[in-house]
């Protein structure tokens, strides 16, 4: 099987090639970070008029650089949510249109489905498996039952850990995008100087907060003595900062392995995907916690953690294997929780899941 990827749901431009042996034959990313660095974070319009722009050439190479026909494609999956209604509208539609002119059939991939399969293309792990979701619109842990079979154990309750990123960076003049530079400066900083707090540190459950935090920073920030934080001064709160999340993630993750471990006794794998897993500190929090714990952690490498075409060409091409295809009228949706990314008629037989037989919530 081969299958084209199209990614289109934030501020990169993405098509890539998979094939069924897991190789990855082409992964081209146009990034926005120009259009959108001098307002400090992505504009929907602007993102939308550049996929425009950018969006065939894009497959095109993609395609060339995969020495591949159309004819040869499986199938054609382009993500239809959720992200910026108007991003994914762009992706979709050129998807549909390409399914449409060579016979091939489309599979409207859930963006978070492919963060969530990631590691499968990377790695071959098999399902089951524990899934740490870190972006910047999601923070979630999630059983990854099979192909289209998911349950929630924990979300935020608020703000995702990218955006805590990214509007932190902003507050301390560190440029766009936030979560590098905050990691970054963090390598230099203090992360004791600043007394952050640790929400729901220590609670019971699996769910996330972040916007306290971010309120913390912005009270530090008001404190400094010079209006624009030094660089001492944003290196130390950019390391303390980074040092709360750890603690915050390292804690959720914990509750989620323990109430994981005793559904899946002998699935003790955690999977860590997502934008925001590419931050080389917080992979190793996570893993000493799964160390701790007698799990393994798995992470696709950070140009496929970050938003990339190949993660969506592969849930396709998984969900192809079972048949699981859409019609031309499937619908963009800004909005789409994992755990309704198939709806139970269309999974696959129970007695073929590798489940412990409880359905998606």
């Amino acid at each position: 099987m081969i299958v084209l990827g199209i990614e289109t749901s934030c501020d990169e431009t993405a098509a890539a090639v998979v094939n069924g042996s897991r190789e990855i034959l082409s992964n081209v990313v146009l990034s926005q970070l120009d259009e959108h660095r001098a307002y400090g974070g992505v504009v929907p319009e602007i993102a939308s008029r550049a996929h425009v722009q950018h969006l065939d050439g894009i497959i095109d190479r993609a395609m060339r650089e995969a020495d591949t026909r159309y004819a040869d494609l499986s199938g054609i999956a382009a993500t239809a949510g959720p992200g910026l209604i108007g991003g994914v509208m762009v992706g979709l539609v050129t998807g549909k249109a390409i399914a449409a002119s060579t016979g091939r059939p489309l599979v409207a991939v859930n963006h978070l489905e492919g963060h969530a399969l990631s590691a499968r293309l990377t790695d071959g792990i098999e399902f089951p498996y524990l899934l740490l979701l870190l972006s910047g619109g999601h923070c979630q842990l999630v059983e990854v039952a099979d192909v289209g079979t998911y349950r929630r154990l924990g979300t935020t309750i608020d703000d995702a850990v990218g955006e805590a990123f990214d509007k932190t960076a902003k507050m301390l003049g560190l440029g766009y995008p936030g979560g590098p530079a905050v990691e970054r400066a963090a390598r230099e900083g203090d992360p004791a100087r600043f007394d952050l707090p640790r929400p729901l540190r220590g609670r019971p459950g699996c769910d996330f907060s972040f916007s306290g935090l971010k309120t913390a920073v912005r009270h530090a920030v008001a404190g400094l003595t010079d209006r624009v934080p030094r660089a001492k001064d944003a290196a130390d709160l950019a390391a303390s900062f980074q040092t709360a999340v750890g603690d915050v993630l390292a804690d959720r993750t914990a509750n989620a392995l323990k109430t994981y471990a005793e559904r899946h006794a002998h699935a003790r794998r955690l999977v860590v995907a997502g934008g925001v897993a590419a931050n080389g500190y917080l992979r190793e929090r996570i893993e000493a916690v799964c160390a701790a714990t007698d799990f393994s952690m798995s992470a696709p490498p950070p140009e496929l953690c970050t938003d990339n075409a190949a993660m969506i060409a592969w849930a396709g091409l998984e969900r192809l294997r079972f048949g699981l295809t859409d019609p031309l009228d499937a619908p963009a949706r800004a909005r789409w929780p994992l755990d309704e990314v198939c709806p139970p008629a269309c999974r696959r037989p129970a007695g073929s899941m590798n489940t412990d037989g409880e359905d998606s919530p």
